[in-house]
């Protein structure tokens, strides 16, 4: 056990209840940490074959140190430490067949949402692009049918501003000429009932 260090407590803070017993964080140097024996003792598996766990742990060991707080019996107890972020990777090791009865729905709970959350960290990208896929083409064809529709109406505008021009340019003249009628080319024109 080269790898876990002492520290020396900085200040401890209670941060939850695990089957009604107080977990305390400890914090050194800005950083915070978490005795294992109280939560080993709330979920009623042996907190020696943990620390034996975590002690082996390639991972887990070089992150572990030791602190030593008045236990509940008022006797000074080396207890080791995990950091914060490595207690919950720590928690999902433990078998719910190994924990208290009481606990055991708790801890199964438990690592079906670590499951969950793996999985969606490891596949949320994939999610992300397919459903960015899915949304860019149908853009794409929302974007194509709108520019389709404009250039229609830029051709129909265009046909109407022709006609108009047409209309326009008729002076009195020619409507004299053609017997005081004017020609207007109806047949490019919607007529409506």
């Amino acid at each position: 056990m080269e790898t876990i260090q002492p520290m020396v407590v900085t200040s401890e803070f209670q941060v939850t209840k695990v089957n009604n017993v107080s977990i305390t964080c400890i914090e050194n140097n800005n950083k915070r940490f978490i005795p294992i024996r109280p939560i080993c003792e709330a979920l009623g598996i042996d907190a020696k074959v943990q620390r034996t766990k975590i002690q082996e742990d390639e991972i887990l060991s070089s992150t572990g140190v030791l602190s030593t707080s008045v236990a509940a019996d008022g006797k000074e107890r080396e207890m080791l430490c995990l950091p914060l972020e490595f207690v919950f990777g720590w928690l999902f090791t433990i078998n719910p067949k190994n924990v208290s009865p009481e606990a055991r729905e708790s801890v199964t709970r438990y690592k079906l949402q670590c499951y969950q959350a793996l999985f969606e960290y490891f596949t949320e990208p994939q999610t992300f692009l397919k459903q960015k896929q899915e949304q860019m083409e149908r853009m794409v064809t929302i974007y194509q049918e709108k520019q389709a529709n404009f250039k229609n109406a830029r051709k129909e505008m265009d046909d109407a501003k022709k006609e108009l021009n047409e209309i326009m340019a008729i002076t009195i003249d020619d409507w004299r000429a053609n017997n005081r009628q004017l020609i207007i080319p109806f047949e490019s024109a919607e007529i409506e009932n």
